[in-house]
């Protein structure tokens, strides 16, 4: 079976998140998204435990082929644990690979064995990001076009 990892912070998790998974699983057999914890240098909006759930939410039409895991370790050491060979990521911008780009191939240099896959966003979900739903939120505006349809948002007040 092939699992992939697809780490990332997600406060909150979007449609786009939602469509990387989607397009993932066309490929891999199951993908976990592994939400990072809350002892980082991240300020985020949601604690992990909320964020995981607000995910798990919003998977549910993916069925068993979909996992959510909260860690705190390395994404190596995670894909390590879990028996994963590769990490996908969402490329939005000429920005987002550079930085991707540079993650990949640090966690390559880390461990030779890890591959990460890259999925470049659809045009419709290229302008949207966690910390654009962030905003909107913090003004308390309508945030539905921008997260996965059926996901409940967290309170934050």
């Amino acid at each position: 079976m092939k699992t992939a990892i697809f780490p990332g912070t997600f406060d909150p998790f979007t449609i786009g998140h939602f469509d990387v998974v989607q397009r993932a699983l066309q490929i891999f057999d199951k993908v976990i998204v592994a939400a990072i914890g809350d002892n980082r240098n991240k300020k985020t909006l949601f604690s992990s435990e909320a964020r995981a759930a607000m995910i798990r939410q919003a998977l549910q039409p993916c069925g068993d082929s979909v996992e959510v895991a909260i860690y705190d370790t390395m994404t190596v050491d995670f894909c390590r644990q879990r028996h994963s060979r590769f990490i996908i990521r969402g490329i939005r911008t000429l920005v987002d690979y550079n930085f991707e780009n540079t993650m990949a191939q640090a966690n390559q240099r880390l461990s030779p064995d890890i591959d990460t896959v890259f999925f470049p966003s659809r045009p419709e979900h290229a302008y949207i990001c966690s910390s654009v739903v962030r905003d909107i939120l913090l003004y308390h505006g309508d945030v539905s076009a921008f997260i996965p349809k059926g996901m409940k948002i967290a309170d934050i007040s």
